[in-house]
């Protein structure tokens, strides 16, 4: 006679956490998390949603994990309807995930070169797929398990979620990473959210659970405060407590109600281990023996493979299946069975003796490597706990390589790093792995701690390809990770020189590169650039040409070297219009940040604006890290360029989004510091600097901005003596290694302090020398500030106005106010006090302003609230919304691209439209170019 199951029919004790779950999934869009420790209930809490009459899609992460990412969304959407209409040519790239839906999916696109595309292709096919869904939701268990790329998708999909799709998460809190929480951390104002909490059970929700549980009216308040405490209110332990009890035959009926017959007879310990060792010690011995097996294989499997594992018939393992379900010990799902629960599971998994243990490790990897469609990781997992060495590293190579034709990297290095750290490996073989494994972690946002591997593989004498792609990737991981590398640079140039070219094409050229990049940004070295443009017509790889051509160049716009204007052109004919390649993305980011620092601002401008709109369809498969990098930059050629409009903003969201990246960081925070000190007293950026100078000492280009303006505020408070002192030996050092373009901006500052602690005669000779030093260089900032330096060793030889016009041409407003401030006559000074308003620059206006009342200028009456904008001009950032507004987007889709919020963006298209005379979006539409023609 079958018994009826120990598990209660209705959920119990959830009656809040379910309302607010319903009344979130019902107004769409929206985001629910269900947050909970291990047996709390939150996929029985989810389970309750299909009650609800709304069409539920449920995917749940594997503990065991898979080379299969998005395995969660897949598993969701393979129970779509057949009625999916709407779809556009996008949605064809899921053909390879969802066999199922092969024939209701449009025909493929062209496949790209490109990894990251190719996975924002996938990612935009399930968004599509979700929105032709209608009212939906869709329930994903288990994050705390979940593969990167399912986690990127589902940031991705809520940073703009169809409307009419909920979204319901469920993880252990205790277990979510960082990146998991992010994904709910900035929802779209419009997307309705909650968090739901599940806490332990107090007593009289365990009362009402047990009485559910065993179908009866009530049980004795002292029953449930007894099962309260020793079940610690988890609702899994309650059950099983429960159903302990019950086949124990230690529950009396007394008065209408259950009750346990004494203290002393139920001595169980609190929780769930005992109590289900104890009702499977009652199973016959198939169920025992299909529950045992159901443990090791711990993932939801077919009857044969538990049949297999278990050495078990077919038909005894099907009875003994049977009666586990029965007893509520595992459950069902289609063609497959599994626990419960993972602690249920992990209980009966420990109390397996261990040579028993390896044993059912060893049929269970036999069992699933006869599978159809082997899984992978579940194969490795096995062999290895079954002590199978050999067999554990050849299932894990195979899924590291499945999984990075996927693209998910960071699974790459989580099964790599175990094999390499635990499996005893032959040189050669280790050697091979680590390569694999290193540039899988090379291409993470946050590099893992395995740089030790690499140098164990190394330390073992490999062959000398693999040795030398080995010092390579360490080189890369070393750089990345912010560690020196030094000693490893002559050990890359030796085996560089060995290297077979025309063999290895590829591989010749990176090491190359970074050979030409030198140890820091001083040891640039042309004869390694010059045999890397030698070569790299041989390599056959289009992205990674355009990648080392856009680094080369970037590193000689840094040392003044002209041919990188035909290099630029180079790139620009070989990029195209449209920088949708990450590695063409990275060459314009290198090209427009290197000119940054030397002065062509202008074209910096443009060609970060280029990597920016190449960047942003990239940023849900990469993480958005390219963004950061080229919003980074592009905030330097604004400072220098005078676009200050919205940058102190910028700089603090980047401060915040590159916090835990310290080499991408430096960039924004010397802008942010300068500007500080620019627009503030001197306590405003003063400080900040001084912190970066001690941080950045080999960044030089960020030095000369940092220097320059310690020094003039130097200058500004009387005390120049003891900047000139910290900054004379910075410059002679430059000099004599070979002044670069981006360090002449610190001769004018530099030259003004000295004159002013009574030094002009050394100034004089400076100046001359770093003349002749920069002289041959490609230099755009040179001859302005050249001249500037000249005036304050000659003041009356016309030398500042001269450099004024020489820094405006190169788009230097900042630097031409300071010229014209020093020129001498009231025409110049008018224009300067009108430049440092319009930039915001309060202590230079301050002091400016002061100058012009002692000459007895009468000046237009101050703006005090601060940056006095642009008139009735559009700012850069008004042009930018215009231009996004103009072509369609919404408020919203223009926050998410310009990295602003919503309210901004109103603020800003408010102002363009009072500017430009216009009464709605539709107009700004009408104008189209002729928005940002200005």
């Amino acid at each position: 006679m079958h018994q009826r199951p120990m598990i209660s029919p209705t959920l119990v004790g959830r009656a809040g956490e379910l309302a607010l779950l319903t009344e979130t999934v019902s107004n769409t869009p929206s985001v629910a998390v269900v947050e909970g420790e291990a047996g709390m209930g939150k996929t029985r809490l989810v389970g309750e949603l299909p009650r609800t009459g709304l069409r539920v899609l449920t995917g749940g992460c594997a503990r065991i994990r898979e080379p299969f990412p998005l395995g969660p969304i897949v598993e969701a959407l393979r129970e779509v309807p057949d009625d999916l209409t709407g779809l556009s040519p996008v949605a064809g790239a899921l053909r390879p995930l969802l066999p199922e839906l092969a024939e209701r999916l449009p025909e493929p696109p062209e496949p790209l070169d490109d990894r990251a595309g190719e996975r924002h292709r996938v990612f935009r096919g399930l968004g599509e797929i979700l929105r032709a869904l209608g009212q939906a939701v869709l329930v994903v268990e288990d994050l705390h398990w979940a593969d990167e790329q399912t986690v990127e998708f589902l940031g991705y999909l809520l940073s703009a979620p169809p409307p009419d799709l909920a979204v319901v998460l469920t993880y252990r809190a205790e277990e979510a990473s960082a990146d998991l929480r992010a994904v709910t951390a900035r929802l779209p104002r419009a997307v309705a959210h909650a968090r739901v909490r599940l806490a332990p059970m107090d007593v009289a929700q365990t009362r009402a659970l047990a009485a559910a549980i065993l179908d009866a009216e009530e049980i004795s308040l002292d029953f449930a405060e007894h099962l309260c405490e020793r079940a610690s209110g988890v609702p899994l332990a309650v059950q099983e407590l429960v159903a302990l009890l019950r086949q124990r035959g230690t529950l009396m009926h007394r008065g209408g109600e259950w009750a346990r017959r004494t203290i002393a007879r139920l001595d169980v310990p609190a929780g769930v281990r005992d109590p289900v060792l104890e009702r499977v010690g009652r199973l016959s011995p198939q169920a025992e023996a299909v529950v045992r097996a159901a443990s090791v294989l711990h993932e939801p499997m077919p009857v044969e493979v538990l049949a297999a594992t278990a050495r078990l018939p077919y038909e005894s393992a099907l009875d003994g299946l049977d009666e586990a379900v029965e007893h509520g010990l595992l459950a069902a799902r289609g063609e497959t069975a599994a626990f419960r629960h993972v602690l249920a599971a992990q209980a009966v998994y420990e109390d397996i003796p261990a040579a028993r243990r390896r044993d059912l490790h060893a049929r269970a990897a036999a069992a699933v490597e006869a599978m159809p469609l082997v899984p992978l990781g579940q194969l490795a997992h096995h062999h290895r706990r079954a002590g199978h060495m050999a067999a554990w590293v050849e299932a894990a190579e195979r899924a590291a390589d499945q999984v990075r034709r996927l693209g998910d990297d960071a699974e790459v290095v989580r099964i790599l790093e175990a094999v390499l750290r635990h499996a005893p490996l032959e040189a050669e073989h280790r050697g091979r792995l680590t390569v694999k494994l290193a540039w899988a972690a090379e291409g993470l946002l946050y590099i893992p701690d395995v740089i030790d591997l690499l140098v164990l593989a190394l330390e073992q004498g490999p062959s000398p390809i693999v040795r030398a792609e080995l010092t390579l990737l360490l080189i890369y991981l070393k750089d990345a990770a912010g560690q020196g590398s030094d000693p490893w640079f002559e050990a890359l140039a030796a085996v560089a020189a060995d290297l077979d070219v025309e063999a290895e094409p590829e591989l010749a050229v990176r090491m190359m590169l970074v050979l030409s990049m030198g140890r820091d940004a001083r040891t640039a070295d042309r004869h390694w650039m010059d045999r890397t443009l030698a070569v790299l017509p041989a390599v056959k790889d289009p992205h990674l040409q355009i990648f080392v051509l856009g680094k080369i160049t970037s590193s000689m716009v840094l040392m003044g070297d002209p041919r990188w204007a035909d290099l630029i052109e180079q790139v620009r004919r070989s990029v195209g219009h449209r920088a949708w390649h990450r590695a063409k993305v990275n060459a314009y980011y290198s090209i427009g940040s290197a000119l940054a620092f030397v002065g062509d601002h202008v074209r910096a401008q443009t060609i970060l604006r280029v990597a920016l709109d190449g960047a942003a369809p990239l940023a849900p498969a990469s993480g958005g890290d390219m963004i950061d990098r080229c919003r980074s930059a592009l905030a330097v050629a604004d400072y220098c360029a005078g676009s200050w409009d919205g940058l102190d903003a910028e700089t603090a969201l980047l401060a915040e989004r590159l916090s835990e990246r310290p080499k991408d960081r430096y960039a924004a925070a010397t802008v942010a510091a300068c500007l500080a000190l620019a627009r503030a007293d001197a306590a405003g950026g003063e400080p900040g600097i001084r912190r970066l100078m001690t941080e950045v000492p080999g960044r030089v280009d960020e030095t000369s901005l940092l220097a320059t303006a310690l020094l003039r505020q130097a200058v500004a408070r009387g005390e120049p003596e003891g900047a000139v002192a910290d900054a004379l030996p910075l410059i002679e050092s430059w000099i004599e290694r070979g002044l670069r373009p981006s360090e002449v901006r610190i001769l004018p500052a530099l030259t003004e302090a000295m004159v002013a602690a009574g030094r002009a005669e050394e100034a004089a000779d400076l100046v001359a020398r770093s003349e002749q030093a920069i002289a041959g260089l490609a230099a755009p900032l040179a001859p302005a500030a050249l001249r500037h330096a000249r005036g304050f060793l000659n003041p009356s030889g016309g030398h500042f106005a001269a450099a004024a016009d020489l820094y405006e041409a190169v788009q230097c407003p900042y630097e031409a106010a300071q010229a014209r401030e020093r020129a001498g006559t009231d025409e110049q000074l008018r224009r300067a006090v009108d430049a440092y308003e319009t930039l915001g620059a309060r202590r230079d206006l301050d002091r400016a302003a002061r100058l012009a009342r002692e000459r007895g200028l009468s000046l237009p009456a101050r703006h005090r609230g601060g940056t006095r904008g642009y008139g009735d001009a559009l700012s850069p950032r008004e042009r930018d919304v215009a231009r996004l507004a103009a072509s369609g987007l919404t408020n919203k889709e223009i926050a998410q691209e310009l990295f602003l919020s919503a309210k901004t963006v109103e603020r800003h298209l408010s102002a363009v439209l009072r500017k430009l005379g216009l009464r709605s979006r539709i107009e700004l539409a009408r104008m189209g170019d002729a928005v940002t023609a200005e």
